[in-house]
Order: C-alpha cells, then structure tokens, then sequence
C-alpha cells in the first residue's frame, strides 16, 4: 500500500471550495463553560427516527430533545465505521487527516491534532467518556483527553458477541457514576450507546411493542437517552447544557444490497441524526436543511465554548447563518473498508446537498431532490455535475497508509461482532467493485452468523462455497478454521491457519498465535511453544499465556508462573486471563487459599462495575473455594460464571461435579443441559458426556456424545 501521510493543513487548503466559512459578520452563539454533554447512538439511520418522518417508530426522548434543539435535516457521516467515524467526530479532521480508516490496525494518533476532550480538559473541563462496545476500546486511542474512559466490556479471548457489547442502560450507569462525582466543574460527558447495531434483537418491552426489531433496538437506545437528560433536568443541568446527539453512520437494511454497513456509500449508510440543543433551548424547534457533516461538530463546540479552534479544520460551526454558507459545499465521504480487507476497491463520496457523487470501479452520480432512494444513476446525462464533484474529489487525497498488524484477539473481537479483519493482499490488477460483489458479502456474514449460533456444519458448507469462488478470501479462510476447531477436527483447523499465514504476511503473527493455541489442544506443548514465540510482538500477552500453558504442560511451574506475570501488565488494568492463570498455578501448587486472595481484588471492582468480568475468573475462585471446602461460596461463585458467562463449560462441569458430592443428583442433567442450550454446537455436548462418564452414569454420556457426532464433532486428532 502506498504511504502517504495526510497534511491536515492541505486538507484544510484544498476543502475550502466545499466547507464553511465562517466569520461573515453575524455574532456566533456562547456558552462559556457550560456542561457538554455528546450522545451517539451506533447504526442509527436519520429516516428510521420518528423527529424525522418515520411513522413507526417511538423515540420520546430523542423527541422531546428534538423540540428543544436544533434539528439538522441533512447531517452526513464521513466513512461508515464506528471507529473511524468517531476519530472525525472528536479531532474534526478528515479520514484522510486523523489516519483512522478502519475498525482494526488504526489508532487514533495524538500526534495528529487534539481531540475535543484534550482540548477542553486543558481549559478546566473534567471528561469521561462511557461506551457500549469493544469497537472504542481505550487501546483504540479514541479516549485521549479523557480523565475517565470507561469501557468495562469482556476482552477476554473467551468472550462471545453479546459480551463484547453492554446494554445503552449500563452505560449510562457508568456515565451518571462518573458525573456524581464531577462536583462543580464544567465538564464534557461522551456516551455511546450500541443498541441499533446488529444483530437486533431488543429486550422487553420493546420487542413486544414495535414489529420492526431495528425500530425495538431504537427504542431501546431512546430509553437509556431518556433516564440519562431526565437525571440531567432533575438536577438543574439540562437548561444550562449543551446536549448533542448524533449517530456514527447509518445502516443498509438491504436498500441497496447491504444488510449491515461499512462496503457501500449511500445515503442510507452515511445520513445519520445531529441534534444540537443550546443552554436555555435558544433555537428550539429551528430545523436546518443545508448539508452538514460530523466534521462540523467540534468546531461548533469549540464557537460556543469560546475556545480558538486548532489548525487545519475543515469544517465549521453548525450554528452559521445560511448566508455564510460558501455555495457549492460538498461533504467527503470514504470507504477503505473493502480494500483492506477484501482486496476490492475503495470507494469515495462528495455530496452537496443536491447531488451525490460515488466515484468507484463504476461510478455514479445521483440526483437526491428528485430520487431520495438513488434508483437512478444519472451520471451519463448529467456530465457537468459529475466533472464538477469528480473534479472536487480528486484535490483529496487518499492517503492511504497500511494497517498495523492486529492481535488474533482483536481480530476474534471484531469477527464476533460481525467485522470482516481479514487483510487482503495489494492487488497488482483491476480491484473488484464492492457494488457488484456484495451479494458475495452478505453470503460471507450469513455464514459468520451461522457460526455464532453453533450452526457449524451448516456454516462450514456455506464458507466452502464462498472459497470455491474466491479461495483468497481471507476472512472466509480465518473463519473456516475456527468452525474447524470447534468442530474438533483440529489437525484441519490447524492447516487452514497454517495456509493463512503462507498466503497472507500480514496474518502471519495472529495466525501463529491460533496454531499454537492448537498445538496446546493437540497436546504438542514444544510445538505450541514454537509458534507462540512467533507471536510475541503482535500479541505480547496472549503469546505469554500460551508460553505459560506450554510450560504447566510440561511441569515447570516456575516459567509457567513468570510467564504469566509477564503477560499480566499494569496493577491498575491487568490482563486479568493472566490473573486467572496465576491463581489455577497457586491450586495446583496445592494453595487455593493463595489463589482466592490473588483473585480477591478482581472480584470486588468487577462487583463494583469498576473493571469488566472477564471469562473463567468466578468459576476459578469457585474452584478454589471448593477446594478450602466452602461449598456454599464455591457454587455462589459457579453460579456468577454461568450468568455472566453461559457460553462457557467449565463452570457447568465444576458445578455438577460439586453437586454430585453433595448427592444432588437430580440438579445435574438440567445444568447440563443448560449448558448444552447455551453453546450450540458439539463442544458442550462432548463436556457433558464427560462429565456423565466422570459419574460413571455411562448411558447418558453416550447420548450425549452421539449428539456430538450428529453435529460433526471428531475427536480431537482424527482427521
């Protein structure tokens, strides 16, 4: 890929043509220290809330804070990403400029400008941040300039999709936590909340209420909305705040193909809700209908604050007068989603209001006043627009700069909630137009989709098939081995990450880490040694624990130990995998009183919602516990792990083992059959039937072991 760092003052030089110009002689809103308080909501289309015309949603407080605002009628994202878009969100700066172009690989570099929280924290504002999904890590960089960054969400190598996003109502605890102990100062409060996001499957009431599971995840979203601007209004700060809330980008839902986002440029990917409310709801009710984008918002904060604006922004305050419009405006949009990681061409957008240009492979042109939906591609007859926007378009520059090699944990993370993390190889030739393969796409994730919900022999058919068409699909190869591996059948598993990383350079450490992973199951812990070492600089803490395992394997529980802590990092944010593992050394060193303290500290700021749960650590203090004869506690602790974690196995068999010594027989068939129902799949299955035959009740373990095989389990070695 070529290197090209964007110069964010060339940016600023070449977009003066399209952006705002502020200044023009009308006297701009203050509001000198007032609280700010900056609300997104992922995945949310503009035309699926009801303050903009859609009839069956129910959003009242969305609607109600749309009444004391300022409603932008055509406000656009500028890359249809979480993590990209929020980089344009808090610096203001262009993907080109910030340097995120993607959800994974990219960090947002404080090098390349201050963000807003860095900004107003260095003029007295307390900033916390508080998100619902694993995409804002704080690793991601996205929190820079907040005091208080708070994304208790399970990173663990264990954690499953559910668990790597938490409820928009967590998250506002976390956020009303934070600001209970702000005190008088001003502050700036970030939430994001994650519910529209897929898969949409909203909680009761909503699911009853609203046919539409996406209007029911909307819903949702409102909800937590609305209990965070009530405890606002109820302690005096609504009136005086400055509220916005927006979305990241928009959603698909297959208008053009495109169930989710991230591969295409229309209008439903890119025009998202922005609702500015001012102190004392000055201008309520006003709606705006100029185009705007996310660009737009930091240097509107940074008007109303009273604060000078950094360098080389191209955007400009939303709240400018229309005669201070510059005409012919033109918002930039980009997706570099399918070239890193299909290995298909990028595509890119100007869009003035009026008409949007989509330059790609094929490019098209649309006129959005006489066709909303884009049906109609008028780029053949409407030659001086297109040369128009095209000509505007190429004064941007691409810039592209290749992704950093990502953690197989990252990549499992984002797998999970549905990214493609595959790095596809540079194409010497003619790239594919995402247009023409996104069916192609959509097979790809149903086949994901499969595999999250342990319909692997049906999801390991379906990527077969995608490979025959496309064998150098990564994402569908990284995928195929793990249907393979929890499928049993570990010595395909294991070529098929091997091949990954013959065919791939960029996936070479990950995939190293996977093999050695595997390498472990197959018993082979010189092996697992070997490519673990291999992963070490793209995945320190991960390769340690394996380093660490390999040794246990072998009895030496010394460099197993110092491993570990190697891989355990800072006291106040520890690897907590590392934690769990130093405490399972301390009980086979026959000293579970030492694990259970070790584990102590852990379990009370996870019961304080301080940090995240984090997979295996309940279930291995109840173990603990079970050993010091606690029972009571050590089923407490079991029980803890199943909640949190149903997707699991070890806490069921740990638990009916427990009970089993209490002669409480009859509870152990429905546990594990719980734990069957909450991990589709053979892999549960092949647990309970061990655990049967560990009770010597023989009949039932086979059941369950022939349910297995009808799964297409093998045991572990057969090929």
């Amino acid at each position: 890929m070529r290197n090209v760092r964007a110069n964010p003052l060339r940016c600023l030089i070449l977009l003066l043509p399209l952006f705002l110009l502020a200044g023009c002689g009308s006297r701009p809103e203050r509001a000198a220290g007032a609280p700010v308080i900056l609300i997104s909501i992922d995945t949310l289309r503009a035309d699926w809330l009801p303050a903009y015309g859609h009839r069956e949603g129910s959003t009242p407080a969305i609607d109600r804070l749309a009444a004391d605002g300022i409603l932008f009628e055509s406000a656009w994202a500028h890359v249809p990403l979480t993590l990209p878009s929020h980089a344009s969100l808090f610096t203001g700066l262009l993907p080109p400029a910030n340097g995120v172009r993607s959800n994974l690989g990219y960090r947002l570099d404080p090098e390349r400008g201050p963000t807003l929280a860095s900004a107003l924290a260095r003029h007295g504002y307390a900033t916390g941040g508080a998100v619902s999904a694993y995409v804002l890590r704080h690793e991601t960089g996205i929190g820079a300039g907040f005091e208080r960054w708070d994304d208790a969400i399970d990173f663990s190598s264990e954690a499953t999709l559910s668990e790597l996003e938490r409820p928009g109502e967590a998250t506002v605890n976390a956020a009303l936590a934070w600001l209970a102990g702000v005190g008088e100062r001003p502050f700036f409060l970030f939430v994001h909340l994650f519910e529209p996001h897929f898969p949409y499957e909203p909680p009761s009431p909503f699911r009853e209420r609203l046919a539409d599971p996406y209007d029911g995840e909307i819903a949702t979203a409102d909800a937590a909305v609305g209990r965070l601007l009530d405890w606002l209004r109820t302690r005096g700060i609504y009136d005086r705040a400055v509220v916005i809330l927006l979305s990241d980008h928009g959603e698909g839902l297959g208008d053009h193909g495109e169930k989710e986002h991230g591969i295409l440029l229309y209008r439903e990917s890119l025009q998202v809700p922005l609702i500015v409310k001012l102190p004392r709801q000055r201008r309520a009710g006003e709606r705006v209908a100029r185009p705007v984008g996310l660009v737009d918002v930091a240097p509107t904060l940074y008007e109303l604050l009273g604060l000078d604006p950094p360098s080389g922004l191209p955007g400009a305050s939303l709240l400018a007068p229309e005669k201070a419009v510059e005409p012919g405006r033109a918002l930039y949009a980009e997706t570099l989603y399918p070239r890193i990681h299909l290995g298909w061409s990028e595509l890119r957008s100007l869009c003035d209001g009026r008409w949007q240009y989509l330059e790609g492979p094929d490019p098209e042109l649309y006129d959005l006043a006489h066709d909303p939906r884009q049906r109609e591609n008028v780029l053949a007859r409407e030659r001086r627009e297109y040369r128009r926007l095209a000509d505007q378009l190429k004064e941007i520059p691409l810039a592209l700069e290749a992704a950093a090699e990502a953690s197989a944990e990252e990549r499992a993370k984002l797998a999970a909630l549905g990214y493609l993390t595959g790095a596809a190889p540079e194409s010497r030739g003619a790239r594919l137009d995402p247009k023409r393969e996104i069916a192609l796409l959509e097979e790809l994730q149903e086949a994901f989709r499969l595999a999250n919900t342990g319909a692997l022999p049906r999801a390991l058919a379906a990527l077969d098939g995608i490979l025959q068409r496309q064998p150098a699909l990564t994402d569908a190869r990284l995928q195929r081995a793990a249907v393979l591996r929890r499928l049993g059948r570990l010595p395909e598993a294991k070529e098929e990450y091997l091949r990954v990383g013959r065919e791939s350079e960029p996936h070479r450490e990950s995939v190293a880490l996977e093999v050695a992973k595997l390498e472990l199951d197959l018993g082979d812990a010189a092996a697992a040694e070997k490519h673990a070492r291999l992963a070490l600089a793209a995945s320190p803490a991960e390769a340690r624990l394996v380093l660490a395992a390999a040794a246990e394997r072998q009895g030496d529980l010394a460099t197993a130990e110092r491993e570990a802590r190697e891989a355990l990092g800072p006291p106040d944010r520890p690897h907590l995998p590392a934690l769990v593992f130093l405490a399972r050394i301390g009980i086979e060193r026959g000293d579970p009183a030492a694990a259970v303290e070790l584990l102590a500290g852990a379990r009370e700021r996870i019961a304080a919602g301080e940090i995240a749960p984090v997979a295996t650590l309940e279930g291995t203090a109840g173990d603990a516990l079970a050993r010091l004869g606690r029972a009571a506690e050590a089923e407490a602790a079991f029980r803890r792990e199943i909640a949190r974690f149903p997707g699991g196995t070890e806490a069921y068999a740990r638990l009916a083992l427990l009970l089993a010594s209490q002669r409480r027989f009859d509870e152990i068939r429905p546990l594990l059959d719980a734990m069957v129902a909450a991990q589709p799949g053979p892999r549960a299955l092949l647990v309970a039937g061990q655990v049967m035959e560990d009770l010597g009740n023989r009949g039932d373990a086979a059941a369950y072991r022939a349910r297995a095989r009808t799964l297409g389990a093998r045991p572990a070695g057969a090929s």
